[in-house]
């Protein structure tokens, strides 16, 4: 009996297409909440597509947001003197998983560890990269993320 390949994080949530219906589902509820509507009330019409190209990258996808928007240094740049919160944080994180869970992105144990984890550190640091006098480290590499700990998705043993 052969193994079979281990998929990435991008492969086991479907890949762009439900990184973009994630992504465009969260920013559509975005504008009418009050912690998050003020911080996205200029939003460019690019930034679902941003955000999901951005996140298919670290997770083993195509390398599309390195290539054409100028890689992890870019982003930090995008939260640079924003001066999150913890509350804004918090309801982000809050808000894009009520999303997955009601579209039905998998919520298997080990997928989930792996996804909750990095919106958990990448959360983080967007609050740290927009406080006064953060500044970019330009050679700041792209974040990669994969299983953790557990050694793929949850196969039932």
């Amino acid at each position: 009996m052969s193994e079979q390949p281990i998929p990435t994080l991008y492969e086991w949530l479907g890949g762009a297409p439900a990184l973009e219906r994630l992504f465009s589902t969260f920013y559509a509820r975005v504008p009418s909440d009050p912690l998050l509507g003020p911080i996205f009330a200029h939003m460019s019409a690019d930034h679902v597509a941003h955000v999901a190209a951005f996140v298919a990258e670290v997770f083993g996808g195509p390398k599309a947001y390195s290539e054409r928007l100028g890689g992890h240094a870019n982003m930090i740049r995008h939260h640079l003197g924003r001066a999150l919160t913890e509350q804004q944080r918090a309801r982000w994180l809050r808000l894009l998983l009520e999303c997955a869970d009601e579209l039905g992105v998998p919520s298997d144990p080990e997928f989930r560890s792996a996804f909750v984890a990095y919106l958990e550190w990448g959360t983080r640091l967007a609050v740290l990269n927009s406080q006064p006098g953060a500044v970019v480290g330009e050679q700041a590499p792209m974040p990669k993320w994969g299983w953790g700990e557990v050694k793929g998705p949850y196969t039932g043993g």
